[in-house]
């Protein structure tokens, strides 16, 4: 009888017992439902944020525009660079230019005074001539001959060629045979070449030499060198 007694309040205990063993499964469930909400908050938020495609392309844009800038950079030097250099070759160039008209300045002007000078030798040089023509033609034709047969041609032809014939022949024929011949053809082919002789080219104020009026007739009509014994 004591144990049907007892019964009702076993079951009420072990009603209790379920009834707080069910409210703490429900706070653990609840408490799991909120830690993994928590977690989910948690991965949520420390979850990379979606890349935005209009950042992204502006990111590009300025990339390519920064690309653009230095290789416009980058030429702009390099045309400084040529343009100094295009700069400074100028210079050289016009230096090397004024160095040049410079000495072509002064060549023509030395020219000139060569030419001067060619000039005034040429007319003291006639004057020498002029003064052994007078000379010579003073002398005793056998003294002249003896002096003729000894002198180099650049001077026996010029003085020669001066002479009167009437003074030439008395020479020629006390000179020896092979250098009275030799003169008397060096003068023949001196007036055989008249057009060569008046197209020869004279320094600039130099006075032109040209024998004496006659002398084309005096030297043939030399006569013939007498035979020395």
């Amino acid at each position: 009888m004591r144990y049907f007694r007892l019964l009702p309040a076993v079951i009420v205990v072990s009603i209790g017992l379920l009834g707080l063993k069910g409210v703490g499964l429900i706070d653990s469930a609840m408490a799991q439902e909120q830690k993994a909400a928590g977690g989910d908050q948690l991965a949520q938020d420390t979850a990379p944020l979606p890349k935005d495609a209009a950042a992204e392309d502006t990111k590009s844009e300025s990339a390519a525009e920064m690309d653009v800038l230095s290789s416009l950079s980058k030429r702009r030097v390099e045309l400084d660079a040529r343009e100094s250099d295009l700069e400074m070759r100028t210079q050289v160039l016009t230096a090397a230019e004024q160095r040049v008209d410079g000495k072509i300045a002064m060549l023509k002007q030395l020219q000139d005074q060569i030419a001067t000078m060619l000039g005034q030798r040429d007319a003291e040089q006639q004057k020498q001539v002029a003064s052994l023509v007078k000379t010579y033609s003073a002398m005793k034709s056998k003294d002249a001959a003896r002096i003729f047969n000894n002198l180099p041609d650049e001077v026996l032809v010029p003085v020669a060629q001066l002479m009167k014939s009437d003074v030439l022949a008395p020479i020629l024929a006390a000179m020896t045979a092979d250098n009275a011949q030799r003169l008397t053809q060096k003068l023949a082919n001196r007036l055989k070449l008249p057009d060569t002789a008046a197209g020869a080219i004279t320094p600039p104020g130099a006075p032109a030499v040209t024998p004496p009026a006659g002398a084309a007739a005096q030297a043939p009509q030399a006569p013939a060198p007498k035979a020395t014994k």
